[in-house]
């Protein structure tokens, strides 16, 4: 039980990071409540479980990538500019009304845009990549695990995601009946700030 274990600790690891992934949750669980922010959450695991995928089967090509100064010059600059972009959308956007919040419904078109928006900042966000592939040469190769403990490693990492993020979004949707609409407005610019901040500074970083 050692590589769950093991699993579970990266977990609590990289769920205490504040990126623009814990942002993007509290403002999905505070405005559309818990179902809407863990459709969007579903859409972040199934990134991470696809990176993992992708990572593992070319392994000793992206730890090899990840090295080069160029690869991660890229992929910064592509990631920073779509965080930015999504933060500048999130940002002049208007919130739901929240006036009537029991009368909010959202259509399948926006549950399918939040799993989009989850997917997306978690895939182009470099530091997911980046973890993933430490992760995989620090500890599955290194310790070369047999296929039953990596599915065990994993899915404690995985688990470990998914109960802390559900934990965020329903905190989220607690603090949200004391909510007024001003505060919603300024919820959601923090969480905009907060993206745009994210994309330039890892612009800036891979530039400079």
């Amino acid at each position: 039980m050692y590589p769950l274990f093991n699993g579970i600790l990266w977990g609590l690891f990289l769920t205490i990071l504040a990126g623009p992934i814990f942002f993007a949750l509290v403002q999905a669980g505070i405005e559309r409540g818990f179902r809407a922010g863990f459709v969007m959450g579903l859409g972040i695991w199934l990134s991470d479980v696809l990176i993992i995928a992708l990572v593992y089967q070319s392994v000793a090509y992206f730890i090899a990538a990840a090295e080069t100064g160029n690869f991660k010059l890229y992929m910064g600059m592509a990631g920073g500019v779509l965080l930015t972009c999504i933060g500048i959308l999130t940002l002049f956007s208007s919130p739901p009304d929240m006036e009537a919040p029991k009368n909010i419904k959202t259509s399948t078109a926006s549950y399918l845009t939040l799993f989009g928006k989850g997917f997306l900042i978690n895939t182009i966000n470099p530091f997911t990549f980046f973890f993933w592939v430490s992760v995989m040469s620090s500890v599955v190769i290194k310790e070369d695990m047999e296929t039953s403990s990596l599915l065990l490693f994993f899915g404690g990492i995985i688990g470990t995601i998914m109960v802390t993020d559900s934990l965020k979004i329903v905190s989220a949707k607690f603090i949200r009946k004391w909510l007024k609409p001003v505060h919603l407005i300024w919820a959601r610019r923090i969480s905009g700030g907060a993206l745009i901040l994210f994309g330039i500074a890892l612009f800036i970083r891979v530039l400079f």
